[in-house]
């Protein structure tokens, strides 16, 4: 019987350099989609995933998302008074139970699977799910979610892909498809940021994935990987060859890389008009903004 995914993983000690002067002070992964830090959304799409016990791989910095996860009795206390009881219960998402939630330190910034083994005494011998809260995916049936009840039929590894275009390869791990079975493809290689005319296909993986322990085994072997830093793509590309047993997903919606500033503003257009409350202010906004720029040309 597979065991039920209840931890998730959430590396969140890069520096977000992309975004400065914002991150000079604050955590890029507590910058704000319309109402709500980039880690809410993760963190939403953990619950309804199952997810119990949340472990952040944080560094220096990384104070204020810490307190953020903190209830806030004087804040509370202020909006009882006051009869705020919809925003008594909207702060209510963002506590986390005493216990529910651990911060470790990754102390040198040595990539993705550097972070992921860090937290390695805290998964031991069950599976976990990473989240990369710099992917925003909207969709009707959440992402983690999805993944979850596709390893509960298929087991093994399981991460997010999608389709990019074929430029665009060397911006992501590309997976080898050895079947596609189409929402489940089982996959024969992974690659770390291909060049186009070396890449096996134009299926990438995308920051979700629901891994066995056997892949904190294979990051206690790997040495630093391309760009210098430990893959966690190597490490699911040696489960390939060990198990056969990596299939990647491809989910049901859409994918916003709030890592950039080009993705970020796009998430924020597309989570602002599907608030009811903004939609109309917001799209007459955009669409006089869209006349104004075609008349001055």
């Amino acid at each position: 019987m597979k065991k039920r995914v209840t931890k998730a993983i959430f590396p969140v000690a890069g520096l977000g350099t992309r975004f400065l002067p914002a991150t000079k002070s604050i955590p890029k992964e507590i910058m704000t989609l319309v109402d709500r830090p980039l880690v809410q959304y993760a963190i939403d799409e953990a619950r309804a995933a199952g997810i119990k016990e949340f472990i952040f791989v944080t560094s220096r910095g990384k104070g204020a998302l810490e307190d953020y996860f903190d209830h806030a009795p004087q804040l509370e206390s202020d909006l009882r008074r006051k009869g705020k009881n919809a925003l008594l219960e909207t702060l209510k998402s963002t506590n986390m139970e005493s216990g529910a939630i651990a911060y470790i330190r990754q102390h040198k910034a040595l990539g993705l699977g550097h972070a992921v083994w860090c937290a390695r005494r805290l998964i031991g011998n069950e599976p976990f799910a990473v989240m990369l809260p710099d992917d925003v995916i909207a969709a009707e049936t959440p992402c983690l979610q999805q993944m979850v009840e596709s390893y509960a039929e298929t087991g093994g590894n399981v991460v997010a892909a999608m389709e990019v275009p074929s430029d665009m390869t060397s911006s992501y791990g590309i997976l080898d498809v050895k079947k596609d079975m189409g929402s489940i493809v089982s996959v024969k290689g992974m690659v770390e940021k291909p060049e186009p005319d070396k890449a096996p296909s134009n299926l990438a993986v995308i920051g979700r994935y629901i891994l066995t322990p056997k892949i904190l085994q294979n990051l206690n072997k790997i040495k630093s990987g391309a760009g210098g830093e430990v893959q966690l793509t190597d490490a699911i590309a040696q489960e390939i060859i060990n198990s056969d047993n990596v299939y990647g997903y491809r989910f049901r919606g859409q994918r916003f890389d709030c890592g950039s500033k080009a993705g970020y503003l796009q998430a924020t257009v597309s989570f602002g008009l599907g608030r009811p409350e903004l939609h109309d202010e917001f799209d007459a906004f955009l669409r006089q903004t869209m006349a104004a720029q075609k008349a001055a040309q």
